[in-house]
């Protein structure tokens, strides 16, 4: 019998060495390495994906578009780029209790009304995930619910029933008895979730993996985990606020900038269509500090409250506390502002937060952050109907976006009557329900037309 062998793995990146080392020289972890037995490797260790055939041109491939499988519910079919695709394998992650077992529980409740679904789940029991299903109304007897964590044997099952979408929840609690490694580490991961998605594209069964997170946010185990798979989507939100963010990083088949909007419920997950209406249903009338940017999300175009406080500092150097925007973003915009409108801030501690709970990264956001800042600093309220968006570079200048036309049309038909653009996006766009339109090309111009 071949002798196992002792290794040290990095739980961060999967980079492996015959001793243990305190720093990784891949990715610069510290104490990340730990000791894991791995079996000798056999002699044919690739996985087929499907029957083999002989190479082909390309010119003589079927077109022919596959039916993707609807989730019925619409902001996860957005997300995952119109639906399933038959043979997929989507990874989900996302923060301990923000709601991704419910996310998918609801999913599959939907899909086991036509089609035969299999819920293996690692973390809870049957009857745990039976009530739960009960709060959500997800109870179908095309609904199969299977508690084990032996990757031998829930291939066994799949293969046995043949189900037409497969969850597993979650794939760290997965082992293979073919590795003496512990649950949820490197090899354990990264043997399972090959095995999971070569199976996924033999059967043609698509397969949704759940995975934990690191403190840092990103997905726990190696990296090529997020390679082998088609689709990576976060589910984010803050504990704090009821809503909910399920945004794509990685997709094969769709858009990696769409996002799906949902609010947490008692009895579930509940769509948000509308989200610009959620967001600044709650937002204060004549306060200074407050303006309404307008963030292209994908074909989504939102509206967002950004808000600002600005007050002298009682340190040596002053605070920049920002949620819901890129930190350094904020400390670039303060400077051009500074040095280019004569606002002084360096005296100044800024906090800057997103209403809501999302996350903004665009460059699109730049006038609407300046103008909050500027607006709380001077303690001048700006017209609740006014929305402002355009991009700020270093020399003060305002400058032209995409897709001006659809945020036009999503503040006109919120009610908003008046909108601060780039100067250059004005050129052949026609006003939507008689906003009226204000270009600028500088900040300077941009601050005297805030108030």
């Amino acid at each position: 019998m071949a002798r196992t062998k002792t290794i040290y793995a990095c739980q961060g990146c999967g980079n492996n060495s015959h001793k243990w080392l305190g720093k990784c020289p891949d990715c610069g972890g510290w104490n990340t390495f730990v000791e894991e037995r791995v079996a000798p490797e056999r002699k044919s260790s690739g996985a087929s994906i499907g029957p083999s055939t002989p190479p082909r041109p390309i010119s003589t491939l079927n077109m022919a578009e596959e039916d993707r499988v609807s989730t019925n519910i619409s902001e996860l079919d957005r997300v995952l780029g119109g639906g399933l695709v038959p043979g997929s394998a989507v990874l989900i992650g996302g923060d301990p209790g923000i709601g991704k077992s419910t996310l998918l529980l609801q999913a599959m409740g939907e899909l086991a009304k036509t089609r035969k679904v299999l819920y293996v789940t690692g973390e809870e029991s049957m009857r745990q995930i039976r009530l739960r299903g009960e709060r959500l109304g997800a109870i179908s007897e095309g609904l199969l619910v299977y508690a084990e964590t032996s990757l031998e044997r829930i291939l066994d099952t799949v293969r046995e029933i043949n189900p037409g979408v497969l969850v597993i929840d979650s794939v760290q609690t997965i082992c293979s008895e073919a590795l003496e490694s512990s649950p949820g580490s490197v090899s354990q991961v990264r043997e399972i979730s090959a095995k999971l998605v070569s199976n996924a594209k033999a059967m043609d069964v698509p397969v949704f993996l759940v995975g934990h997170v690191t403190k840092d946010g990103a997905i726990a185990g190696p990296k090529v985990l997020e390679h082998m798979v088609d689709t990576v989507l976060y589910f984010e939100g803050e504990r704090g606020h009821a809503f909910r963010i399920l945004r794509a990083v990685k997709n094969r088949f769709g858009s990696v900038m769409e996002i799906g909007v949902f609010e947490m419920k008692e009895e579930g997950l509940r769509e948000v269509t509308n989200p610009s209406e959620i967001f600044l249903a709650e937002r204060p009338e004549g306060a200074s500090g407050s303006a309404v940017v307008s963030s292209l999300e994908g074909t989504r175009t939102i509206l967002v409250e950004v808000q600002s406080l600005v007050c002298p500092t009682l340190f040596g150097v002053p605070r920049r506390t920002v949620v819901g925007v890129d930190y350094n973003k904020v400390i670039l915009l303060a400077a051009v502002l500074e040095k280019k409108a004569g606002i002084q801030l360096a005296n100044r501690d800024i906090f800057l937060k997103v209403a809501g709970g999302m996350r903004l990264e665009e460059p699109a956001i730049d006038l609407g952050v300046l103008a909050a800042i500027t607006s709380n600093c001077l303690d001048k309220p700006i017209d609740a109907s006014t929305v402002i968006f355009g991009e700020v570079g270093l020399a003060g200048e305002v400058r032209a976006i995409s897709q001006v036309e659809p945020r036009v049309r999503e503040a006109a038909k919120l009610g908003f009557k008046r909108c601060i653009m780039p100067k250059d996006n004005l050129k052949g766009l026609k006003a939507a329900g008689g906003m009226a339109l204000e270009g600028v090309s500088t900040i300077k111009e941009a601050i005297a037309k805030f108030f």
